[in-house]
């Protein structure tokens, strides 16, 4: 199983309506009511929760900030915007589709392109990909399913 960035960020918002919450209620009593005294210990539990809030965000930013450099590693390279188009001749790579060029042979060398997607296999196996790769395996791979690691927002 993964964790996902917004997974951490959901856990983080949750502890915040729930402080949010728990403040209120202990808010909303008289200074002088017999149940004030009682909630005592969990107005203290609010700060707590802000700070695993807190916590749980910063979680989420150090996760998203590993992604994004991670990279695909796939032994050959790709055109990280189409994919499996590339050519080579004389020292120089190039995108057949948007003529991009590359000053080596990127076709034989490992894939340095950041993780933008985990694949999941139909018997669950799971791949992280860069977006050139993800291109050729939507293309060769039925049943499986793709999920975008939202990099800006992880």
């Amino acid at each position: 199983m993964s964790i996902s960035p917004a997974q951490l960020r959901d856990l983080a918002s949750r502890a915040d309506a729930l402080r949010a919450e728990a403040r209120a209620l202990y808010a909303s009593l008289p200074a002088e009511s017999p149940e004030r005294a009682h909630l005592q210990a969990a107005h203290q539990a609010t700060d707590w929760l802000q700070r695993a809030g807190e916590d749980l965000q910063r979680a989420a930013e150090d996760l998203a900030r590993f992604r994004a450099l991670q990279e695909c590693g796939f032994p050959w390279g790709v055109c990280p915007e189409h994919g499996n188009t590339l050519s080579f001749m004389v020292n120089v790579t190039t995108c057949r589709v948007c003529g991009r060029t590359w000053d080596n042979d990127r076709r034989s060398q490992k894939c340095r392109e950041p993780v933008t997607w985990k694949v999941t296999d139909p018997v669950g196996t799971e791949t992280l990909m860069c977006n050139g790769h993800v291109l050729g395996a939507r293309a060769a791979t039925n049943g499986a399913t793709f999920t975008r690691l939202d990099v800006a927002q992880q």
